[in-house]
């Protein structure tokens, strides 16, 4: 029996709680992934692990913490011999490839994948490491709020130049599938930048959103009531003591739901392109995001925190002749895709491999799943990990340098009302603290972290001097063997080229 083709798709920085896949008021017009949700199993409760992009990724990608795979910052170098789906894949006879986004850190740029059809659009190198020696300096990489101050319409940017070469990519991927590899199965992972801030987007997208009346965010918290990371975390974005015009707050929101529309638009093109190809009804499509994004709610912009904004993520898997469709409330992760990834292949698990993810195949069935999400931050803001456990109706913010959170999500979604000096609540926040102690070695972790930040930035100052030698990916393009060539016969060439053949 052949093995099911598979597509996942990736939006960078998409907060689920605002999509109308979770949120029936939600202004943001998503058609495309609407009929996906219609037709298919949507995760109410998907999280990230690490509420920032090459830490989610790398968990996403491994099935494993961040913690056990130095998976740290921004430019934690993801080690070579750390197994990804694409290695799964590879072994059960997948063609895998990339177009588009994984944020990979260090030479190997592939992790499995037998081909990256594009470069990445972050750096490879080890330029954005943390520095918890010196936590008061602002790092000049940090983000500031320019993308809110400048946010509006735009005919070009640089995240457009990618996402554009992206989707071409993909698309050519399955056109030369269908044409040379039709019997083989794929397993084609396409990673968007959008909505990624800069918060600007064509025209086009921006007039979607004319006449229609932005929200505000719906809670903002003044500066001194923060919590100790949330108040790191002004810092680091450099909002401290400057307030944000009300417009322009407005501006970057109006621009956010345009670039989650453009997102829409282009799996609307890929979408296309596999029923072109006859190709969708032998194709389970995964969707996911890396994490979220704030957006001025509770004073807050970008990610970096475990409020829900920035750690959901929007999660729906579309094979409707194998699942019925239906919505899981339990959490769950996107550290739980390798797995998932692997039985819905037809493949087992290595049990002699370390694997932190557990299969959502019973949530797809319905038959059932795990309703627990673990998670780790140790980047920007910090200067000790951060962690979470969320289970059941809360969610558990551990630190052993900041007050502990606990927030009760069933009876306060925007998680006003820390429960952790609730008397009520000390039987349960005492199991959670001794489950976190079990579970975390802090000192040891902290340890670690700052180990591997003074290696890398050691390492990335010294390759500054002498002859650079890139490790961002090249890809690479044989120009003798693209359209008309003279060593090709030409009546075979457009045979061979054309779909469906004659």
């Amino acid at each position: 029996m052949k093995r099911p083709n598979i597509l996942f798709i990736m939006a960078d920085q998409m907060a689920a709680p605002i999509l109308p896949l979770h949120d029936a008021a939600s202004p943001i017009k998503l058609p495309n992934l609407m009929r996906l949700a219609s037709e298919g199993v949507v995760f109410d409760s998907a999280y990230c692990n690490s509420p920032l992009c090459a830490p989610s990724r790398f968990t996403l990608v491994s099935g494993q913490l961040p913690s056990k795979i130095g998976a740290y910052d921004n430019a934690a170098d993801f080690p070579g011999d750390v197994p990804t789906y694409a290695h799964y894949l590879r072994r059960l006879g997948y063609r895998t490839a990339l177009s588009g986004k994984m944020h990979f850190c260090g030479p190997d740029q592939l992790h499995g994948y037998e081909e990256r059809l594009t470069s990445d659009i972050y750096p490879a190198d080890y330029g954005w490491a943390v520095n918890w020696d010196e936590p008061e300096q602002r790092l000049s990489w940090y983000h500031n709020m320019s993308s809110v101050l400048q946010a509006g319409p735009s005919v070009r940017t640089n995240q457009l130049d990618f996402d554009e070469e992206v989707v071409f990519k993909a698309q050519q991927y399955l056109y030369d599938h269908v044409r040379m590899s039709g019997d083989q199965p794929f397993c084609l992972t396409v990673s968007m930048t959008h909505p990624h801030d800069p918060y600007t987007i064509p025209e086009e997208f921006w007039n979607l959103y004319e006449g229609v009346d932005i929200p505000l965010p719906s809670q903002t918290i003044d500066q001194a009531e923060q919590d100790p990371h949330s108040q790191r975390l002004l810092k680091v974005i450099d909002l401290w003591d400057k307030p944000l015009p009300e417009h322009k707050i407005k501006d970057a929101r109006r621009a956010y739901y345009g670039a989650c529309s453009y997102i829409d638009s282009n799996i609307g093109k890929l979408l296309k392109t596999l029923k072109d190809c006859n190709l969708a009804e032998d194709t389970i499509i995964v969707f996911s995001g890396d994490h979220g994004d704030m957006l001025g709610e509770r004073g807050l912009w970008y990610k970096m925190h475990w409020f829900e904004m920035a750690a959901r993520v929007p999660l729906l898997v579309h094979a409707p002749k194998r699942f019925a469709a239906h919505r899981v409330s339990q959490s769950v992760s996107t550290m739980d895709l390798l797995p998932t990834l692997v039985e819905l292949a037809g493949g087992t698990l290595e049990a002699n491999l370390p694997l932190d993810g557990r299969s959502l195949l019973a949530h797809l069935d319905g038959s059932g799943g795990h309703d627990e999400v673990i998670g780790e931050y140790m980047a920007e803001g910090t200067t000790s990990p951060l962690m979470m456990i969320r289970r059941g109706a809360y969610k558990f913010i551990y630190s052993e340098q900041d007050p502990l959170l606990l927030f009760d999500l069933s009876q306060d979604p925007q998680e006003r009302e820390n429960l952790a000096a609730s008397p009520d609540h000390q039987a349960l926040l005492g199991s959670l603290i001794d489950e976190a102690k079990a579970r975390w070695d802090i000192p040891a972790i902290h340890q670690a972290t700052l180990d591997s930040q003074r290696r890398r930035r050691f390492v990335a100052d010294a390759l500054t001097h002498g002859k650079l030698k890139s490790w961002d990916h090249q890809p690479l393009v044989d120009a003798s063997q693209q359209y008309m060539r003279n060593h090709i016969d030409l009546d075979d060439l457009e045979r061979r080229a054309r779909y469906p053949q004659v």
